[in-house]
């Protein structure tokens, strides 16, 4: 059973939404969040981002900046630019891009549930990114951001939310940047505050679709808590994370596409013929051209596309990770031809989030900063669910989900 809770978020009044909300603090590096930020000294990135508070030089990662975030986000409560609820309740979140809604539940998932594998990951993270989110939810006593997180398609929450999205949102923008829709429903009634902790309850599992180092470092610090607590009894704040959930069927997954420096040494005719191996290869011409299924891949090479579809035999479809176009690329091209083996520390492969399109790919491609582009055909939820179940892990770089929650609309303080 997957056990949530509701909780008293901390938010910004409707009329200062807009100027609180930002972007999340991993998709954008401290120079574009002084930029966004500006001279707007309400803007969370003071709080996730707060080296901007600092001169360019000064780290990250620096102790004094950690102490920074704390401040902040004291002084935004302070001041009224962030408010706490005085009652515990759920909030659901709804995001539109490209004429398309999805409706997430926001709540507090369980630290236990992460730990003993019933909130479950499909990525690996890396300690250090895990280490910094840590020392950001210590000093703030708080989660600042929602993990991402998939649940099994569910009729009695699929009702609730059409229930509360019929009424009036208490925030309703448009973001800057990409366009995108937010709105925010509050769950404050007591029998529908019950029905969601049911329904949950009778979920075996949740499954983490973005956030990974977000959600370890949440659970470890909660775990953390309750360790060096002697009165700890369990129904303590910090036994829970913010999450925001949304029904599994509803998440959009774009293609996480790859640019690499050098074909190895080998010339373009070379290159094409080691490929020809194992797939097909189709000459598309100069216009961009998009896979259209499972195991087809495009191909941007010396200004023209080709499609590469990979030979029966060269992937094994029971395995779920082995049937992935991430490792038949991976394997098949980037190791055996280009000789690519570690996807997370080798300079001379890049990736591209699909928002960016196919365009993006020839462009820096065509700059001569990069000589070919590898375009995958999305990974679907119900794939990376398999691999979840399976206890396996899914190759770096494997997923893009699209649009990213807003940093900002509700905060959960563990204490």
């Amino acid at each position: 059973m997957a056990i949530v809770k509701p909780f008293k978020g901390i938010r910004p009044p409707a009329a200062l939404v807009e100027a609180v909300e930002c972007r999340p603090y991993d998709v954008l590096n401290s120079e574009e969040a002084r930029i966004e930020a500006g001279d707007n000294e309400k803007s969370l990135y003071h709080i996730i981002k707060p080296e901007i508070d600092f001169a360019p030089e000064v780290s990250e990662y620096d102790p004094k900046v950690y102490e920074q975030a704390a401040k902040n986000f004291q002084k935004f409560q302070d001041n009224g630019w962030l408010v706490q609820d005085e009652e515990e309740q759920y909030y659901i979140y709804a995001q539109t891009m490209n004429g398309r809604t999805q409706y997430g539940i926001v709540l507090g998932a369980y630290v236990n549930d992460y730990m003993q594998g019933h909130i479950k990951k499909h990525e690996l993270t890396r300690r250090d990114k895990e280490e910094d989110r840590m020392k950001h939810v210590r000093i703030c006593q708080a989660n600042i951001e929602p993990v991402f997180l998939a649940y099994p398609d569910n009729p009695v929450l699929a009702n609730l939310i059409r229930k509360y999205t019929a009424t009036p949102p208490v925030y309703d923008f448009i973001a800057p940047i990409d366009g995108f829709g937010h709105q925010f429903w509050v769950v404050d009634n007591k029998t529908d505050i019950d029905t969601i902790t049911e329904a949950f309850a009778q979920m075996p599992s949740l499954y983490i679709a973005d956030g990974h180092h977000r959600s370890a470092a949440a659970a470890r610090v909660g775990a953390e808590m309750a360790e060096q607590n002697p009165h700890h009894r369990g129904d303590e704040e910090y036994n829970y994370f913010m999450a925001v959930c949304f029904a599994a069927s509803e998440l959009t997954i774009l293609d996480y596409n790859r640019v690499v420096k050098d074909l190895n040494g080998l010339t373009s005719e070379e290159f094409l013929h080691a490929i020809e191996e194992n797939f097909v290869v189709t000459p598309k011409g100069t216009d961009c051209y998009k896979p259209q299924t499972l195991h087809e891949f495009s191909l941007y090479l010396d200004g023209a596309w080709f499609s590469l579809t990979a030979k029966e035999g060269t992937y094994d479809a029971s395995d779920p990770i082995g049937v992935l176009d991430v490792d038949i690329s991976s394997r098949l091209i980037l190791d055996a031809i280009l000789g690519i083996k570690d996807l997370r520390s080798d300079k001379r492969i890049d990736f591209v989030g699909g928002l960016r399109g196919l365009e993006e790919l020839k462009t820096r491609v065509d700059s001569g900063e990069m000589r070919c582009a590898l375009a995958l055909y999305p990974v679907t939820m119900q794939q990376i669910i398999d691999i979840a179940d399976s206890g396996k892990i899914m190759p770096p770089k494997a997923t893009w989900f699209e649009p990213k929650l807003r940093s900002g609309l509700v905060i959960h303080k563990l204490m």
